[in-house]
């Protein structure tokens, strides 16, 4: 396989959060696997699974340029509802935290600000249909999700001219 040459200098980071032992919460971290079994990234391009570390990842996030979070989002639509975030909607979206893992994340991303290093930030997610059950599988209707939030990051690595390429098995 040929190395993918560097053609953006900007660190540009995806970031999945989330909890596998409780359902649909880990829908951020079953992207990012599935991102990094079926993609390959050049060397500007970090793919993390940030779990639920919240605070804890001040350090790893200050070093993005680009961030791009793969999340849960609760916004009151129906389970499987798509969402893309940017901008003056991501503080209208988090004064409702969901879970304790967002509400380290949203913390340590306003710690940057001390730093005087704020990625640009992007959040793309889904309305979860079951956070609270302890499983580690996804709900159905989450599951089908997965595909379309790659895509919708694919979608950001594009629009920052990111060349990446599907692995060939």
């Amino acid at each position: 396989m040929e190395k993918i040459t560097k053609k953006n200098s900007q660190h540009i980071m995806v970031l999945g959060v989330g909890c596998l032992l409780f359902s649909d919460e880990g829908f951020g971290i079953r992207v990012i696997e599935k991102l990094q079994e079926l993609y390959e990234f050049p060397d500007n391009v970090s793919i993390v699974d940030g779990g639920v570390l919240g605070i804890n990842l001040l350090g790893v996030i200050s070093e993005a340029d680009q961030l791009i979070v793969v999340d849960v989002i609760r916004n009151k639509k129906a389970a499987g509802s798509l969402y893309h975030l940017e901008g003056d909607a991501i503080p209208e979206r988090i004064r409702a935290k969901n879970s304790l893992h967002q509400i380290d994340f949203i913390e340590a991303l306003t710690l940057c600000q001390a730093l005087d290093k704020v990625p640009e930030t992007v959040i793309v997610g889904v309305e979860p249909e079951d956070i609270d059950t302890l499983s580690i599988d996804l709900t159905p209707v989450i599951q089908t999700k997965i595909d379309p939030v790659i895509n919708m990051v694919l979608a950001e690595l594009d629009r920052l001219k990111v060349s990446y390429q599907k692995r060939s098995n």
